[in-house]
């Protein structure tokens, strides 16, 4: 047979080649085709799917037949394309020819430039989980109460706060380093350290602080909390260094604990500004002494409070024994009082019981009688 029927439905259309070469296309339809010497080819294609993937998809586009059947797109290195189909996000388009069938499905092709490497976007979310996303864009997101701080080529670019974000690949490096801006604290913990006075301590302490400066905290440092770390312990130890045990435990001269915190603070907080953070507090948890000295300190405490004691105890004697001679002396100048004194001890004598009195020399009788 000469001819060959064709039938070509409401929702595809005929691409139709002779000797390999485009010549235009078949509308639904039914359609007698010449074939002799197979010279003739018809391709039916469904426009159901609405990119049209073809080889020969730049000689179609060029003819002109797609004019108002679909949507054309000639991206250049420097674009890219963001393709809806029915509402619904398909996929992201690189560099090249496209074209989607616009007749039966609902297509919309949104065309952007990457020369800014950050896509801002409305329906950002829906973009990254598309067909080939990943192939085209970075994601990024930044968590609740941090910052991300975004270098694009090792340049700082900006700082952005929570939420999602997308790069362009071909744009540059986009690199973004996340920065937690809630408080946090660091444990300087275990630290072996002699006083001035050669004696060996362990001294836990702990530093609490916020990043003020995330870019500064990104770019002084690459590891911030290792800073600050190292930094607090290089202070509690030249600072614990420079004084003697006795006087830092005692806090004699101003020099004690308290002293030695408030310094230690200051010194640590010039440093923090330097990484673009700010000290909150600084504090020392523990000072723990070797247990011979533990034993030699106990000792002296002891032997103190012995001595405390004792001091005490010849206070109160001395006390009391200038007190007696004062009386003693008070007596001795008013003979009328020294009668009432003895009065008073007679009248104590008697009231605790049968009182006996034994005369044996006649004026210390009269005198007893004198006194009744």
């Amino acid at each position: 047979m000469l001819f060959r029927k064709i039938h070509i439905r409401s929702y595809e259309v005929g691409l139709k080649f002779r000797d390999g070469e485009f010549v235009g296309l078949l509308n639904a339809g039914k359609h007698y085709v010449f074939t002799r010497f197979g010279k003739t080819q018809v391709e039916v294609v469904s426009k159901r799917d609405p990119w049209i993937q073809h080889e020969q998809l730049d000689v179609i586009v060029k003819s002109g037949v797609l004019a108002d059947k679909a949507e054309v797109v000639d991206l250049r290195d420097h674009e890219r394309a963001l393709v809806w189909i029915d509402g619904r996000f398909s996929r992201v388009l690189g560099p090249g020819l496209y074209a989607y069938w616009i007749s039966v499905r609902d297509v919309r092709i949104e065309t952007v430039t990457i020369e800014n490497a950050r896509l801002e976007h409305k329906q950002l979310a829906s973009i990254v989980r598309g067909a080939d996303a990943i192939r085209f864009l970075d994601e990024c997101k930044v968590d609740r109460d941090h910052v991300g701080v975004l270098f694009l080529d090792g340049r700082y670019v900006d700082q952005l706060g929570p939420g999602l974000y997308a790069f362009w690949k071909d744009a540059g490096d986009a690199r973004v380093v996340e920065i937690d801006m809630r408080e946090s604290q660091v444990d300087v913990s275990g630290q072996e350290m002699l006083t001035a006075d050669k004696v060996s301590l362990r001294i836990n302490a702990m530093v609490t602080y916020v990043v003020k400066d995330a870019r500064r905290a990104v770019s002084a440092s690459d590891d911030v909390r290792q800073s600050i770390y190292r930094e607090t312990q290089l202070a509690l130890r030249a600072s614990v260094g420079g004084r003697e045990l006795d006087v830092f435990l005692s806090g004699k001269n101003g020099e004690g604990k308290d002293d030695l915190i408030e310094e230690l603070e200051q010194n640590v907080r010039d440093r923090a500004g330097v990484l673009g953070l700010e000290v909150v507090s600084v504090g020392i948890r523990d000072v723990i002494l070797p247990g011979d000295m533990k034993d030699l300190m106990n000792k002296v405490t002891e032997a103190k409070k012995a001595a405390e004691a004792n001091l005490i105890a010849r206070r109160e004697e001395t006390a009391a024994m200038r007190s007696q001679a004062n009386t003693a002396k008070l007596l001795a100048d008013n003979p009328t009082l020294m009668r009432l004194r003895e009065l008073e001890v007679l009248e104590k004598v008697a009231s605790a019981g049968n009182m006996n009195i034994v005369l044996g020399e006649k004026g210390l009788a009269d005198r007893v009688v004198n006194l009744l």
